[in-house]
């Protein structure tokens, strides 16, 4: 009994360290994770399937702040005469072409389906799918403008997605080289068009790294990176950033929107010493995945109009700070054998003609670039050191980490391609690139003065061409604001004033136009009573009035 109790006090003591460390590791992984929800995937899971589904009823959809009657009153009016103008402005013709056609396509196309009902917070969206209609067509694009099937035109503030860094002319001009260049082999792959020789060398370049790999999108371009990251190091963990988008591919997009659980990625907190300390003890952890874009909203969604409870969205960029931080992560991975992966898919060519590499002067390990880089036509591109970029291992030559693609390296796609990057040389390019940060930054503190001038209650804050509009007050309704930017001709996403993308094309006199058309949009929605501030009307008391609505309909 006493040889038994002896036996077991030692496998005690030295089961203690161990149990100790795993602990300590443990609660180390836990304080590196944002305090908020985007940092607590399986949290915010667990709380986005508690929130039940209801809508505002016609009356409600005017008070949810509790308004006087009168501001009820000037809302409902005011709503109506956007809806009609709205429909106004497609009905130049006989028939709304553009709406119609929208409603007509919706019922089979999923993805519109998704992005009209996620325009707004949901309490407000089927009283606003019902009376404030937005076309999902385009009839022509040219210069800094968009025109609607039915003749109307606005400024272009889509970006497309982050694409249209140059202008739509630019990539029309690269689309209709790269077709000429592909059609002498059409659709014959797996052999290259000569053009993919020229890619190759300009991309290694321009990245600072031995070797090239051509894929389909950016999310697969990333999963490339990850996947090979992983191959090489052995570890099958990667660190991802609260908030920060990567593609929707397995857990690297955890959370809501994911069915599957986080299983192989930790979500840290950007630009934080926690993250540091679990980067530096952890032993599983094969690579970091950096979307230079958070920089601009560090540990914060995508934000967009749908998450616009109460309006106290931030967002802010300091390039300083941020160039700092991404400095100490290259330090710790370097030490520790972690794979730094720069995802420029959304970024890469908008801050410099080096990407965000050049721009914050970080070499990463691995870079990703998707988007803009295809000229207009579908690219995801991975570059990376050559002991990184290998699929095989000579000395074991039944292990490999296979990838191919039927449509890499299209000829159209790399015809495209090659005359993006012959452009990205001209000196029309580089003048756009020359006092890159001066010339924006001057340009959004213009268009904030011009916003504080005529009190209007928000802001703007800027990536060089990238804008966030972050607004000054409470309120239930800021998210009502893109509907009277599109009236007053300025095209969004579906992301609403979430996001601004400017296009580096525009001109001083363009931006002043944006300017009078976001004033205007602004005074029309203030007249019409939706940013009625009460007495009560605070971030606290909105989030307290959902959150017990959301209780009563549970």
């Amino acid at each position: 009994m006493r040889a038994e109790m002896m036996l077991t006090t030692a496998a005690l003591l030295v089961a203690a360290p161990l149990l100790l460390t795993k602990l300590v590791r443990r609660l180390q992984l836990s304080l590196a994770k944002h305090r908020s929800l985007a940092g607590h995937s399986l949290m915010a899971k667990r709380i986005a399937r508690l929130v039940p589904g209801y809508s505002y009823d016609a009356n409600r959809f005017f008070a949810a702040d509790d308004a006087p009657t009168e501001e009820q009153a000037q809302r409902k009016a005011g709503l109506a005469r956007q809806s009609a103008a709205l429909y106004a402005a497609a009905l130049k013709a006989a028939a709304s072409q553009t709406l119609d056609l929208t409603a007509q396509t919706r019922e089979g196309l999923s993805d519109l389906q998704f992005t009209g009902r996620y325009r707004v917070p949901f309490q407000f969206s089927e009283h606003a799918r019902q009376h404030l209609p937005v076309g999902a067509f385009w009839a022509e694009a040219r210069g800094v403008e968009l025109t609607d099937l039915d003749g109307n035109h606005y400024l272009d503030l889509t970006g497309s997605y982050g694409v249209n860094v140059f202008g739509v002319d630019f990539y029309k001009a690269c689309m209709r080289e790269g077709a000429e260049l592909g059609s002498q082999l059409g659709p014959v792959l797996g052999g290259y068009h000569p053009c993919v020789a020229r890619n190759v060398a300009r991309l290694r370049e321009l990245s600072g790294m031995d070797e090239v790999s051509f894929h389909m999108s950016g999310t697969e371009a990333v999963m490339q990176a990850v996947r090979l990251a992983r191959y090489h190091t052995g570890k099958d963990h990667l660190v991802r950033f609260t908030g920060a988008y990567h593609g929707w591919w397995e857990d690297v997009q955890p959370g809501p929107g994911n069915p599957l659980p986080p299983r192989e990625t930790y979500t840290l907190k950007d630009m934080d010493s926690d993250t540091l300390r679990v980067l530096r003890t952890r032993t599983d952890i094969a690579c970091v995945l950096v979307n230079p874009l958070q920089a601009l909203h560090p540990n914060s969604n995508a934000p967009g109009d749908s998450t616009l409870v109460d309006g106290s969205r931030n967002a802010g960029f300091d390039r300083a700070a941020y160039t700092a931080w991404l400095q100490k992560l290259r330090e710790v991975c370097t030490q520790r054998g972690i794979v730094l992966i720069f995802d420029e898919v959304f970024v890469g060519f908008r801050l410099a003609k080096g990407g965000a590499q050049a721009y914050f002067n970080v070499q990463a390990d691995m870079v990703v670039y998707g988007k803009t880089l295809g000229g207009g036509l579908p690219v995801g591109v991975v570059c990376g050191e050559q002991h990184l970029m290998q699929r095989f291992k000579p000395e074991r030559p039944a292990d490999i980490c296979f990838a191919r693609g039927t449509f890499n390296a299209h000829p159209y796609v790399m015809g495209a391609m090659d005359a993006f990057l012959t452009r990205l040389e001209s000196p029309e390019v580089q003048a756009a690139y020359d006092g890159l940060d001066e010339r924006w930054e001057a340009r959004a503190a213009s268009v904030n003065h011009a916003l504080a001038a005529a009190g209007a209650p928000l802001q703007v804050r800027a990536l060089t061409s990238i804008w966030t509009v972050v607004y000054t007050q409470p309120s239930r309704y800021h998210w009502m604001l893109q509907y009277y930017l599109r009236d007053a001709g300025l095209a969004l996403s579906w992301v609403g004033t979430g996001r601004f993308i400017f296009s580096l094309n525009y001109t001083d006199s363009d931006m002043a136009e944006v300017t009078n058309r976001l004033l205007a949009a602004c005074q029309r929605m203030q007249a019409d009573g939706w940013w009625w501030q009460g007495e009560h009307n605070t971030h606290k008391a909105i989030k307290r009035s959902v959150l017990k609505e959301m209780w009563l309909h549970r």
